[in-house]
Parts: C-alpha cells; structure tokens; sequence
C-alpha cells in the first residue's frame, strides 16, 4: 500500500486528482485512508516530489 513520507509532501493535490477512489485528502500533507486505498499506484506515479512510496 501507498505511503506517504510527510517530510517530502509539498501538499500539491496532484494525487488527489488521479485517485479513482478518493482515498486521498491533503490538509498540511497528503493522507491516504488504507481502507480505501486499491493500491493502484496512480499516486505514486503523479507525485511531482515522490513524497508518495509503495
């Protein structure tokens, strides 16, 4: 499953927008509810900061 590593997250919103779930929200950093999350990796594919990790 997707993680995200909180210290290389810019808050950008780019995940949030490829998410076919809607599993993702960003307040400060991106969070990624596991209990949605299909671990599709269209997220870590669209970090711009690869703050998002398998």
């Amino acid at each position: 499953m997707p993680k995200v590593i909180e210290a290389e997250c810019v808050a950008c919103g780019a995940c949030v927008d490829v998410c076919p779930q809607d599993a993702i929200v960003v307040d400060d950093v991106a969070v990624i509810d596991q209990d949605k999350c299909v671990d599709c990796g269209a997220c870590i594919d669209e970090c711009p900061s690869a703050a998002i990790v398998e």
